[in-house]
């Protein structure tokens, strides 16, 4: 029973236009499984406003590069953008639509390719946000080293799509 109200759902989708929701692309080997760990968990204590449990996860001298802008250490980024990057994720849900990562000796890269829903002027947007995190593996385990952040607000086709 349950298959035939999800088969009949989905056509209805497909007939109307309307595409279900793609899984994500995912392009991770199990070496890299323990740095993607603390990508996720780092987005998700941002995502929280816990600013402490995120920046546990920074190595001090981090550098974080977005929007042409530069911080040079994690003191610097959660005394001040933290703050902002975290009220606007805890109002946004993400999509992640792609993920590739690669470990090479102590280093790891994580880049993510993302949509983030949001409202904005009280309509519903989306971002898309692309990024790339660089971990170094520590005794304590994986520490973010470099993010990199790029996003734009998606634009419609004037019907909302």
């Amino acid at each position: 029973m349950k298959t035939a109200i999800v088969t009949l759902l989905a056509a209805g989708l497909l007939l109307s236009g309307r595409a279900l929701p793609a899984e994500p692309q995912l392009d991770v080997p199990v070496d890299a499984r323990d740095a993607v760990a603390i990508v996720d968990h780092f987005f998700a204590a941002l995502s929280a406003g816990d600013l402490d449990r995120a920046g546990a996860m920074l190595d001090p001298r981090v550098v974080i590069l977005e929007s042409g802008g530069a911080e040079h250490s994690a003191q610097e980024y959660l005394g001040g953008h933290a703050k902002g990057d975290a009220a606007f994720l805890g109002q946004a849900h993400q999509r992640l639509q792609r993920r590739t990562a690669r470990i090479d000796g102590d280093l790891a890269w994580v880049a993510s390719e993302s949509e983030l829903h949001t409202q904005r002027e009280g309509k519903p947007a989306v971002t898309l946000s692309t990024e790339t995190m660089v971990l170094q593996s520590t005794r304590a385990g994986w520490m973010i080293v470099h993010i990199h952040w790029s996003s734009r607000v998606r634009k419609t086709d004037g019907a909302g799509h």
